[in-house]
């Protein structure tokens, strides 16, 4: 069995924070592909081009220089030759990211880099289709989960310890907007793969989701212990 693990979930589910400190503990190499999306939008925003202008958007895919590196054990994405780490987090971005996914063009470059990726080393990957389209065949599917007042509140945590002024409300409105984009897109919806174990992080700290899904994995595959 291979040593890939797929993580899915919808936003602010906790996806990125679990499959990061996974991948810490099991020695693989974590990748983020919703920060992948999210610099695809910004490039794009940018630049002035929304997620309705198809034609320019198809034109602009190929000037897209994307990659991903470490820097002290911290993951950095690259677009063109710029550190966009940062600006990727941004509220805006990630909402923009989410329509920008729905776009055929914009999925097939992405699924190209993120298999890349996963064919050179054993990864940690998570996104909205990583067990039902760009890993299918990953060893372990873990499909997270948590209610959308958890999710908004948590997001609303993220935020003001940054320093942003925000709203709950706004934040519970755009995450559940976001789920009914995600679900509902016609290219790759979000959906828990039929082998993926569904994980409710509602009730439990990080470090109990991290346990449960290391638990998981080296009960799939003994190479994990």
């Amino acid at each position: 069995m291979n040593k890939e693990i797929a993580i899915d979930g919808p936003a602010g589910a906790g996806k990125s924070t679990i499959a990061k400190k996974v991948a810490e503990k099991l020695g693989l190499v974590y990748v983020d592909t919703g920060a992948m999306f999210r610099a695809i939008a910004l490039f794009m925003t940018e630049r002035g081009i929304v997620a309705g202008e198809l034609d320019r958007i198809k034109s602009k895919l190929e000037d897209v220089k994307l990659d991903i590196v470490y820097e002290n054990g911290e993951q950095q994405v690259i677009l063109g030759d710029e550190n966009v780490s940062g600006k990727i987090r941004k509220p805006e971005i990630s909402k923009a990211a989410s329509e920008f996914a729905v776009i055929p063009e914009v999925r097939t470059r992405l699924l190209n880099l993120q298999r890349e990726l996963a064919g050179k080393r054993p990864v940690v990957m998570d996104g909205r289709d990583i067990g039902s389209k760009v890993l299918p065949k990953a060893g372990v599917k873990i499909f997270l989960t948590a209610d959308v007042r958890v999710r908004a509140e948590r997001r609303y945590k993220e935020l003001t310890e940054k320093g942003e002024i925000v709203n709950i409300e706004d934040i519970m409105s755009d995450i559940k907007s976001r789920d009914e984009q995600d679900m509902n897109r016609a290219v790759s919806p979000l959906v828990q793969a039929e082998d993926a174990v569904l994980v409710d992080t509602s009730a439990l700290s990080i470090e109990e989701v991290v346990e449960a899904i290391i638990k998981i994995a080296r009960d799939k595959n003994p190479e994990f212990n």
